[in-house]
């Protein structure tokens, strides 16, 4: 087995897990409190770059600085055009601490690499195994590239977030997006 039963669980405890499916492949992290609306779908976005490139890759999006205890950010340099190669990865700094506002999102392209250094990870942000923490050591060896993705994210693992996104969504369905538009008029004249 990759871990100890006493470590903490995390996200970096649940990619590990998929390792005996996975096998050599790079493979695609979704995560589902984060909703992305845009006309072509992220993950496409970050298999073409990762195609073009060959580097794992995150999806990332600027956030307010002091919103950076929320997210893993990170700092990158420009290696070719439009080509964000990360050199810095923290997972939840405070704003002084944070090496830029560059968050990382729910979506990656990761090498199969990342499985040992999962399986060589302690606990770190909120005593869990970061898959954060397993990147930075990635960073060591292989590259890792930033992509600002098109579209928007809505942060589903928050009530404001997942209510913009169910009011976005609701508007924009062809079935019911007159009638959910009217109701939603209707409530602003109460």
């Amino acid at each position: 087995t990759y871990i100890q039963q006493s470590q903490p669980l995390g996200l970096g405890h649940a990619v590990l897990c998929a390792a005996p499916v996975i096998g050599d492949e790079s493979f695609f992290v979704h995560l589902v409190d984060d909703l992305i609306l845009s006309q072509r779908p992220c993950l496409d976005q970050l298999r073409e770059h990762y195609e073009r490139h060959g580097a794992s890759v995150l999806a990332v999006e600027t956030v307010p600085r002091d919103q950076t205890t929320n997210y893993g950010i990170v700092a990158t340099e420009e290696v070719a055009s439009g080509v964000k190669r990360v050199t810095r990865i923290v997972e939840k700094p405070k704003p002084e601490d944070a090496p830029s506002n560059l968050a990382v999102v729910g979506r990656y392209v990761l090498t199969p690499k990342i499985f040992d250094k999962l399986a060589s990870t302690g606990s770190g942000a909120d005593n869990e195994i970061q898959l954060t923490d397993a990147i930075a050591s990635l960073l060591r060896e292989e590259a890792v590239d930033a992509l600002p993705f098109e579209g928007r994210r809505y942060d589903c693992g928050n009530k404001l977030g997942y209510l913009e996104a169910a009011v976005d969504y609701g508007l924009r369905d062809p079935e019911i997006g007159g009638s959910f538009a009217a109701f939603l008029a209707a409530l602003s004249t109460d």
